[in-house]
């Protein structure tokens, strides 16, 4: 039986996509990257796909006439690719209504924060702003809001006295590079359901 084919779309240095590509090699993860897709020429993410012989496809939003054409060729790298999954990993963009309804729970983003809590940019600058004692990450279903989507899965992280963005940042990321693996794990094996706003694990 083959394995289940995901998509990755990256706006920067792509960790997360090699934390990823990582658990893949080692047969621990049994998905395959058919894609990776990054909306920045200069995205080390690419570098990345290159390396390990996955198709990687750069669609720049100002080489589109709007919003519609930059997802719309997304979709069709996507859907061309024979994608299940799409995995954003630091992808910087918000997705429009008409994309997400073309891939319903089936889009999923990990944020560095324990949402509700410190959506949008800068999450770890708002958790040491706000005086927070413990952030971390989670892994969602992406749904037409700002991080508001299903959660699946969370990582906590204490904030240090001593913490700043720099320092924080670093060690919510490698709960990242552990969460995200995870998820998609679950997901693969099919133990993922929605239920209204909850993710349910099955056993």
């Amino acid at each position: 039986m083959s394995n289940h084919k995901i998509g990755v779309i990256a706006s920067g240095r792509g960790s997360n996509l090699q934390a990823i590509m990582d658990k893949v090699a080692a047969g621990v993860l049994p998905l395959e990257i058919a894609v990776v897709v990054s909306d920045k020429s200069d995205a080390f993410a690419l570098e990345r796909s290159k390396r390990a012989g996955i198709p990687s496809f750069v669609v720049e939003r100002g080489q589109c006439a709007g919003k519609r054409e930059f997802e719309e060729k997304l979709d069709g790298i996507l859907r061309a690719h024979g994608v299940e999954l799409v995995v954003l990993a630091g992808f910087m963009r918000i997705l429009g209504p008409d994309f997400i309804a073309r891939w319903p729970q089936r889009v999923i983003n990990i944020h560095p924060a324990l949402l509700p809590s410190f959506p949008g940019l800068d999450a770890q600058g708002q958790a040491l702003r706000y005086g927070a004692k413990i952030t971390g990450c989670t892994v969602h279903f992406v749904d037409e809001g700002m991080d508001t989507g299903p959660i699946i899965l969370q990582k906590a992280v204490p904030v240090e006295a001593s913490d700043d963005e720099e320092t924080l940042s670093a060690r919510i990321l490698r709960e990242e590079h552990k969460a995200l693996p995870e998820a998609l794990a679950l997901w693969a094996a099919g133990k993922l359901s929605v239920q209204g706003r909850k993710v349910v694990i099955e056993n």
